[in-house]
């Protein structure tokens, strides 16, 4: 039985065929990965092919994602092995203490007055901190992580609103993503941490400089369990005739007799 992820989820996923799906309706262009957070160092460790980093290097968590995705590796680390709070925070593994509210390290630097550091700050989404000691990425396909708690997804503007669209097929639900501007990892994994629901962002400068993500590219981390009605609800478009990549109908021709061919 798969251990479960921090939402309770104990469902077991065939990543493989979850994988194909969103390939064969989007032409996915970048791994996508899992993340999970585990109550010990021992239990991550005891992941099959666990990778630990150099002890003494600090990294980014936008470089913990980029190795799993660009390079494949299936990446263990604690908040030791990260470069500070800004990083921790967002995955659970630092708290919000005084230190990162009072927007010290952000001002003069994003945020013209500390003031608006401060708030920038407060504006980050964070799940809580305490429960878990390390952290895990890994390609979704390698199924390392039986159960990930979220699922990393880096697609263009196209790509993104097509996923959207299989997400909303079935149990519409209008979504509301945010943006924090610097450190958007908060409105990407730190959220979707939070919340279990599927969250966007356009990755900031950090995730771009250090973490590989490309000049196109958005980001949707959300739990597993959304993956079989994203893929179904993809497939349902795809015999409407609604499909990825959307092919240009013109600019000075009526789209009526395109239309015609998914509404009737």
């Amino acid at each position: 039985m798969n251990s479960a992820n921090c939402f309770g989820d104990e469902a077991v996923y065939d990543y493989l065929a979850l994988i194909e799906g969103l390939n064969k309706f989007l032409r996915l262009k970048a791994t996508p990965i899992g993340m999970k957070r585990f109550k010990t160092v021992e239990d991550m460790e005891a992941i099959e092919r666990i990778r630990r980093p150099d002890p003494n290097e600090k990294f980014a968590m936008d470089q913990i994602v980029g190795q799993s995705r660009w390079i494949g590796y299936t990446l263990g680390i604690t908040m030791d092995n990260l470069m500070g709070a800004q990083c921790g925070a967002v995955v659970g593994l630092s708290p919000l203490d005084d230190d990162f509210l009072s927007g010290e390290r952000m001002h003069g630097v994003w945020y013209g007055t500390l003031e608006d550091s401060a708030n920038h700050q407060a504006a980050m989404t964070c799940p809580s901190y305490g429960e878990y000691e390390a952290i895990a990425t890994s390609p979704l396909i390698s199924g390392r992580l039986d159960n990930p708690d979220i699922c990393l997804f880096y697609m263009t503007p196209g790509q993104m609103i097509t996923f959207i669209n299989g997400l909303q097929y079935t149990g519409y639900k209008k979504y509301d993503f945010t943006c924090v501007g610097e450190s958007a990892c908060a409105d990407s994994w730190g959220k979707a941490l939070a919340t279990g629901e599927p969250c966007v962002s356009i990755p900031c400068y950090a995730e771009r400089k250090f973490g590989g993500v490309q000049d196109d590219e958005m980001l949707i981390a959300l739990p597993p369990s959304f993956l079989p009605g994203v893929v179904e609800g993809l497939a349902q478009l795809s015999r409407n005739g609604l499909r990825y990549p959307i092919p240009n109908h013109g600019l000075q021709k009526s789209p009526l007799d395109s239309i015609a061919k998914s509404y009737g």
